[in-house]
């Protein structure tokens, strides 16, 4: 892992997007709270925000870091035939939370997947990124559009 120690604590910030296509009669049945196995994005809000608290545990030589928020919000498009995933993570630490963040985004994703694909196997995960980030040394960076 490198040194983290000498760096300055600062306020972190960082922004993750994904989405997941599929069938409309699969975006239906989560729009609409329909699916046998539940609530779909209770379920992977929770498993967003388990995801960036272990992010450490998952990434090779992520620094463990004490997070401060994670809010996770999904948005159903129907025109699109997908639901979008959006995390925020913050902390107060020596180094970023961009890897807590893409965790979350795709852990969310995939669960949505894991509960779905017994209705909806051809789902699509994509357009994964990072959309910004704020605080440490290198400041603050925004993905242009």
């Amino acid at each position: 892992m490198v040194d983290v120690g000498g760096k300055e604590i600062t306020d972190r910030r960082a922004v993750a997007h994904g989405r997941i296509e599929m069938q409309p009669t699969t975006l239906d049945l989560i729009a609409k709270g329909g699916h046998v196995k539940g609530d779909v994005l209770a379920v992977a809000r929770i498993a967003a925000i388990m995801a960036a608290k272990r992010t450490a545990q998952t990434i090779p030589l992520c620094h463990p870091l004490f997070l401060t928020r994670v809010e996770v919000d999904f948005e159903i498009n129907s025109d699109q035939r997908c639901v979008l995933c959006t995390v925020v993570t913050e902390t107060r630490e020596r180094t970023g939370v961009e890897m807590e963040a893409l965790t979350a985004v795709n852990a969310g994703l995939l669960t949505i997947y894991d509960m779905c694909k017994a209705v909806d196997r051809g789902m699509t995960i994509t357009d994964i990124q990072l959309l910004e980030k704020s605080g440490g040394r290198s400041g603050d960076w925004k993905r242009q559009t």
